[in-house]
């Protein structure tokens, strides 16, 4: 099993790296903007007291976004898994047939006294991943990696439809968001190896092309909001 599990291992870092050669290195929403992303003007105010929310997102290999949010001030944990599909093909190796309704994505939980729903959209919009781009981030092609936003309630559908039409007037973007905005109907944790890749794996050739850059984009971007994060 441990043979298994560690080859499974291997194939998935060698099919997230595909097409290394010939891609644009850390592309993002950085990439695609051609102006400044400003923060949504539909959100709620932070919360008086602490407690815990989610929200589910896609925006490509999950291994990067999960270490964005995983350097958010305010998040909790942050979780690589599926959304979209069902229980039953809700594993890697079926979800990367690009047959299965399945996104990778990832679970925030987060604390709505220190940072808000829409503040998190502004970092999945600003540097998590690129929204313009159609069934595909990078080098990465399939339904699998669409971009994505799993509501769990009509106040998050709410602000995540007012800030993609925000952003879609305000023209921020060369091409338009094509993100979904969708109810969530089950999230489903990745296989365990996949957890936290980035920090595991600081020096896979992917992590250091694709998703250093993001992380970089987001200490930047936002340094109010960044946090080293400690396994």
């Amino acid at each position: 099993m441990a043979k298994s599990l560690a080859f499974i291992g291997v194939l998935a870092a060698f099919v997230c790296a595909l097409a290394l050669t010939s891609a644009v290195p850390g592309r993002s929403a950085a990439a695609a903007a051609k102006t400044a992303i400003r923060g949504p003007g539909v959100d709620q105010p932070l919360a008086a007291t602490s407690s815990s929310e989610t929200m589910v997102v896609a925006g490509g290999c999950f291994w990067g976004v999960q270490a964005v949010y995983s350097s958010v001030r305010g998040v909790i944990s942050a979780t690589s898994g599926y959304a979209g599909g069902s229980k039953q093909t809700a594993d890697y190796e079926t979800v990367s047939t690009g047959r299965t309704g399945h996104a990778e994505s990832v679970r925030v939980a987060f604390d709505p006294s220190r940072i808000s729903y829409g503040q998190l959209l502004k970092v999945f919009f600003s540097v998590a991943h690129d929204p313009t781009q159609l069934n595909q981030q990078g080098p990465d092609v399939g339904t699998q990696y669409r971009s994505a936003i799993f509501f769990a309630d009509t106040m998050q559908q709410k602000i995540a439809k007012a800030y993609i039409d925000q952003l879609n007037g305000a023209k921020v973007f060369r091409s338009k968001i094509v993100t979904e905005v969708t109810p969530l109907t089950k999230f489903y944790e990745a296989e365990g190896y996949h957890q936290n890749y980035f920090f595991t794996h600081p020096t896979q050739p992917y992590i250091v092309f694709w998703d250093k850059p993001k992380v970089e984009a987001l200490k930047q971007q936002f340094p109010d909001l960044f946090v080293e994060h400690h396994r």
